[in-house]
């Protein structure tokens, strides 16, 4: 990573306590600390009630024993890293109740990502998914999801990679555009952003075979131009690799976009720092 890039933190990473990864949360510390990085923000997966699934991946969260942890690496490297705790809530339209007072709960969370890995019952990364739906059907009912989710949903802070269903889709992106979804889209940022809910920048479409990331620019626009000002970075990294992928090129396109800040959370309070400062040129 760009040392250059070191002060923007990321917020979007999994270790162990995720069902599809395997790094030590302690090696993802001192993985990022190599690399000129003075703080990150942990998500792991908890997908409340998720279908099961054709891989033996369990995406509960045992979230006592995960804060725990955390909280003590927290505490022993507090001199060299400031260590957020954050979590990746896997939302569908059957939990939002469910899920509503999850931060209440547990008020040791910094950060919590909302995101949308099912729909219907399927999870796209799977060949079902499109074998039931056209492309553009497919997409549109995870699009609607997140409408959905936002509308019934409100204990988070940023929806996580917003079009993660491109990944997956026969034809990926190549003919996607989000005017074709645009009445979908303005009316989710409408409500996110009366809510003062933000978006991120997720480059793990970077390293998936993709040539942007998410969300696709348009809607990243969109989001900016309706007024949204609350934007994270995170990598999506299940590794030591890709911890803090191409923040270079993510910081740029939020500069080119008009964003003029990002933001970190403490306690889920947002705090806004300059993205055009001396560290970033």
């Amino acid at each position: 990573m760009n040392e250059r890039y070191a002060a923007v933190p990321d917020y979007h990473l999994h270790t162990a306590f995720s069902g599809d990864c395997k790094t030590p949360p302690e090696e993802l510390i001192l993985q990022a600390i190599s690399q000129g990085m003075t703080s990150l923000c942990v998500t792991d997966h908890n997908d409340l009630d998720h279908p099961v699934l054709p891989d033996p991946v369990d995406f509960h969260l045992d979230t006592e024993v995960y804060i725990k942890s955390m909280l003590s690496l927290r505490e022993k490297y507090k001199d060299r890293f400031d260590l957020r705790i954050g979590v990746e809530q896997g939302v569908m339209p059957e939990t939002c109740e469910k899920l509503s007072d999850f931060s209440l709960r547990y008020p040791e969370l910094d950060f919590i990502i909302c995101s949308s890995h099912f729909v219907e019952g399927y999870d796209p990364y799977y060949p079902p998914y499109f074998e039931k739906y056209d492309e553009k059907t497919g997409y549109r009912k995870y699009f609607e999801t997140i409408l959905y989710n936002v509308t019934h949903f409100e204990d988070y802070h940023v929806y996580g990679h917003l079009d993660y269903i491109l990944r997956y889709g026969p034809t990926k992106a190549e003919f996607f555009t989000a005017k074709d979804y645009l009445e979908i889209f303005e009316e989710a940022f409408k409500v996110m952003i009366e809510k003062g809910k933000g978006i991120e920048i997720n480059t793990g479409s970077l390293y998936r075979g993709m040539d942007f990331a998410h969300p696709h620019r348009e809607i990243l626009q969109l989001y900016h131009d309706m007024g949204g000002e609350v934007l994270t970075f995170g990598s999506d990294s299940h590794d030591l690799v890709h911890i803090g992928w191409a923040f270079p090129d993510a910081v740029k396109e939020a500069l080119e976009t008009g964003f003029r800040y990002y933001t970190t959370f403490r306690r889920g309070k947002p705090e806004f720092h300059p993205l055009e400062n001396e560290k970033f040129m």
